[in-house]
């Protein structure tokens, strides 16, 4: 870790020499094709971070973590594949009213829970009413707040919202589980994996489901393995004591040459993230004055040895139509400028502030550690608070006891919304506590139209406004490589943040 900071600091200091810089690209090939699937196999699975406390699919809505791999144990009427799309799942099949204030979803037959009993209309709409807070409780997963009733007619599930939304279609991946059953008690959904056990800080064991609706898993059981520290993880998969991790960045992946290295996009929006209600990143100037001393090509050139996809604000390129690349050089590298701005906000000779930062997230650390040398020449000192994932989540994410940091957030679904409805001031997900009337005005236009294009126009003035308001520092929505042992494929990148165990196979 010290010789990668090391490292850093004097390829910056290059940079700054010679006033250019080239990022050297590690080797991947992200066509291997190993060869047929072999049926059955065990594999065991690197993670850097262990999952939520609580496998609650209903609770663990934030955790990026915890949502990849609870993917293959829980499903909803619907599930996202790895290209992006929408496709039936517990539901057969849908329709939308014309207003799309009311969808109605017809059950597949026969999908069983892992304990072995059978899917029923009570199931759904008891699912999606304790989601929605419908039950006297609270609303356990905000996407579908506003979902005003369920109801079972005829066998179909018709769910009536309390306001348009063309979107829900993407948040119906709303975990379905037993009516009545507290997953404290145990983990049961309908997925193609079944959990087995866990212990905390150290593993998590899946098996087959083999009463699987759909297709079903290639392997019979999935270990994965808590390895929080980059390089023990990286030694692991030299070892051979793991067969695969996932998420690995640049840096980590020189060295695997006992291993195939597939290369995708992360999908999410990494950047450092400014807490909007503390001094001094409560005046627009200074966070303005950030963006423009971070030179973010540099950022990606010398953290990420040039992968990465460069980004202007809070939506990545998977979205589509959604995605402005024209934001990407809103603000042009400029040292001057941003002394000139931290000047007419009161700090000509800059200040001091500090970047948590989860120490197990190797590429996030790496990003802060560019960071904290570029502002240097502003005046502005920074200092890296390296943190457990857990002190991260509650410090910063839930507390909001946080200056700066540097995470990537990604998306539940498959719906612009997923991205920016966090910025809305009034959001319990707005960890940066940004308050902005006009973003929040673009917002409510976007999600009560159920125009397309209007839609999408509303859509993109939220993204220009967290731009132009320098919510915070846009980075890039970074490159994600992927280890493989040489006897496994079947792995598929996904447009979201998930790990689809499922598809992956040992060779014949």
């Amino acid at each position: 870790m010290k010789k990668r900071i090391i490292s850093l600091v004097l390829a910056i200091a290059l940079v700054f020499a010679m006033s250019a810089c080239t990022g050297s690209k590690p080797q991947s090939d992200p066509q291997v094709t190993p060869g047929e699937a072999a049926e059955g196999g065990e594999i065991t699975v690197g993670l850097y971070n262990d999952l939520d406390a609580s496998l609650d699919p209903h609770m663990s809505s934030s955790s990026a973590a915890t949502r990849e791999i609870l993917f293959n144990i829980f499903e909803g009427l619907v599930k996202p594949d790895s290209k992006g799309n929408l496709v039936p799942a517990i539901a057969s099949s849908y329709t939308v009213n014309d207003t799309a204030d009311v969808y109605t979803f017809k059950l597949r037959e026969g999908v069983k829970f892992h304990d072995g009993r059978e899917v029923t209309a009570n199931d759904v709409v008891w699912s999606l009413s304790r989601a929605a807070g419908l039950l006297g409780g609270d609303t356990l997963v905000a996407d579908v707040a506003h979902i005003a009733s369920v109801e079972s007619v005829d066998g179909d599930i018709v769910v009536t919202l309390s306001k348009p939304d063309t979107e829900f279609l993407a948040h119906a991946t709303v975990a379905i589980i037993p009516e009545g059953h507290d997953p404290l008690s145990s983990v049961i959904g309908t997925g193609p994996y079944k959990f087995v056990s866990r212990v905390v800080q150290d593993n998590i064991v899946l098996e087959k489901n083999a009463d699987y609706w759909g297709e079903p898993a290639h392997l019979d059981k999935v270990t994965l393995k808590i390895i929080e520290d980059p390089e023990t993880l990286v030694m692991s998969l030299r070892s051979g004591a793991l067969d695969m991790a996932v998420r690995l960045d640049a840096s980590q992946i020189g060295t695997l040459d006992n291993m195939n290295i597939l290369e995708g996009s992360s999908n999410i929006v990494q950047a450092l993230y400014l807490n909007n209600a503390v001094k001094p990143f409560d005046d627009v100037r200074v966070r303005q004055a950030l963006c423009y001393a971070i030179d973010k090509h540099m950022v990606i050139d010398l953290a990420s040895d040039g992968h990465g996809t460069l980004l202007g604000s809070s939506m990545f390129p998977a979205f589509g139509k959604y995605f402005m690349p024209e934001l990407t050089d809103y603000y042009e590298p400029s040292v001057e400028k941003a002394k000139e701005l931290l000047a007419q906000a009161g700090y000509p000779n800059g200040f001091e502030f500090s970047i948590m930062v989860p120490a197990s997230m190797q590429s996030h650390v790496d990003v802060a550690q560019v960071i904290v040398e570029l502002l240097r020449p502003v005046g502005i000192t920074a200092k890296i608070d390296q943190v457990e994932w857990a002190t991260w989540y509650s410090d910063a994410y839930q507390g909001r006891k946080f200056e700066a940091t540097v995470i990537g957030m990604d998306a539940h679904g498959v719906a612009a919304s997923d991205l920016l409805a966090r910025f809305v001031s009034t959001s319990p997900k707005n960890f940066i506590n940004f308050n902005s009337p006009a973003y929040d005005a673009a917002y409510a236009a976007a999600t009560s139209t159920t125009d397309d294009a209007e839609q999408t126009k509303y859509f993109k003035e939220c993204e220009t406004i967290l731009t132009e308001e320098a919510a915070n520092v846009y980075i890039q929505d970074g490159a994600s490589f992927v280890a493989m042992a040489k006897d496994l494929g079947g792995f598929e990148f996904y447009p979201l943040y998930v790990l689809d165990l499922s598809k992956i196979y040992k060779t014949k």
